[in-house]
């Protein structure tokens, strides 16, 4: 029995496949994912469906990703956004211009159902991107902060790695929890195509919306798994440059 976390997928459903029979993913395992499940490459519906039915047959957690709620407003308002179609949102709206109407109702449950975090039993925090209250992520006045905070991750990496926990200055964010989980800035921007970890945050968005792969991580172990290049499953298509 694992749990295993799942970095951004950004419809890349080939490279989600690829990945998770690397995993060699079981029944038995548990399996978080981050959030961003659409808005990149060209398999929106596909992806959504997949995660649908993988969940009838796995144990599966799913978070809010701002990519995620942007897609929902959409669906429901119809509403152009253009910050969002020139970041991916425009792939997702090819995709769902060919889908059902049923499938577009299954698929707004699936976008309203997602939580924004998640706390295990072993104090381990799994949310999509940030939080920035200093009592902990149960205190967040402002809730979109959980799929849209960048501080979080920017704090951890700036923090001197020769700081004790037992400072004053060691930031309180971070003392709350085992571990914390998150996706939404890939580490492709530090030229990395790997999960990193600063202080205790680990971040598992390896840039697939990019030219980065898709990443799975073992929590306990931490052994990584990684799809091919995801812009490799989708040759004739530009993803998010």
């Amino acid at each position: 029995m694992r749990t295993l976390v799942v970095g951004d997928i950004h419809s890349g459903l080939k490279a989600l496949e690829h990945v998770m029979r690397k995993a060699e993913v079981s029944k038995e395992d548990t399996l978080i994912f981050l959030g961003d499940y659409v808005d990149g490459w060209s398999q929106a519906v596909e992806t959504v469906d997949f995660l649908i039915e993988l969940a009838k047959s796995h144990n599966c957690i799913y978070l809010r990703g701002n990519h995620d709620e942007l897609c929902l407003e959409w669906l429901l308002k119809g509403e152009d956004n253009p910050m969002w179609l020139h970041h991916g949102g425009a792939s997702s709206v090819n995709s769902y211009k060919k889908a059902e109407e049923s499938t577009i109702t299954k698929h707004i449950q699936f976008f309203e159902n997602l939580i924004n975090y998640h706390l295990d039993a072993d104090n381990r925090l799994y949310l999509h991107a940030g939080f920035t209250n200093v009592k902990g992520v149960k205190y967040e006045y402002f809730q979109k902060t959980f799929y849209w905070d960048r501080t979080l991750w920017e704090l951890a990496l700036s923090l001197n790695p020769l700081l004790e926990k037992e400072d004053r200055l060691y930031p309180k964010r971070l003392l709350h929890y085992k571990e914390i989980y998150i996706g939404h800035t890939p580490v492709t921007r530090l030229g990395k195509t790997t999960p990193q970890k600063a202080a205790n945050v680990w971040n598992i968005d390896t840039g697939a919306t990019f030219k980065g792969p898709l990443s799975i991580v073992d929590v306990e172990t931490k052994e990584v798994w990684q799809s091919d290049p995801v812009h490799t499953f989708y040759p004739n298509e530009n993803g998010r440059n």
